[in-house]
């Protein structure tokens, strides 16, 4: 007779279900607040709607002081209004062509956030970490 519970046979011992189970581990580092799947849908909306989602974000006190949509709405709002000026400018030269790629970029860093990533632009995060947007 071994010690693991067998329901068909006649005598082992029962389950133990007195211990709750181990806890599970936080996929956050500590100390930061955890990014909920309404933060990602935030982050995601926010790049691939830039820079209409972003703005609507700024009025949202709960949203936007959530330092993970913190972290990507400022970004988005930079890119958004990159893209509008210059995307629309070569656009004119270029069949469209510059706004769509620079909207399918932000579409890719989307995905990151709703991964639960933080972004790293070149030149637009380090310009929003030191206007202290982020």
């Amino acid at each position: 007779m071994s010690d693991q519970f067998n329901p068909n046979e006649p005598g082992s011992p029962a389950p133990d279900f007195s211990s709750p189970p181990p806890p599970i581990a936080s996929p956050t580092p500590s100390g930061s607040p955890e990014i909920t799947s309404d933060d990602k849908l935030f982050v995601l909306l926010a790049y691939v709607l830039s820079p209409l989602i972003p703005i609507v974000i700024l009025f949202l006190e709960d949203k936007k002081n959530r330092p993970f949509i913190r972290a990507h709405n400022a970004q988005a709002l930079v890119w958004g209004g990159l893209n509008l000026v210059i995307g629309s400018f070569l656009s004119v030269f270029l069949c469209g062509i510059p706004s769509l790629v620079m909207w399918g970029i932000a579409i890719y860093w989307g995905i990151k956030g709703y991964q639960g990533q933080y972004v790293t632009i070149p030149v637009i995060t380090d310009f929003v970490k030191n206007q202290g947007l982020a």
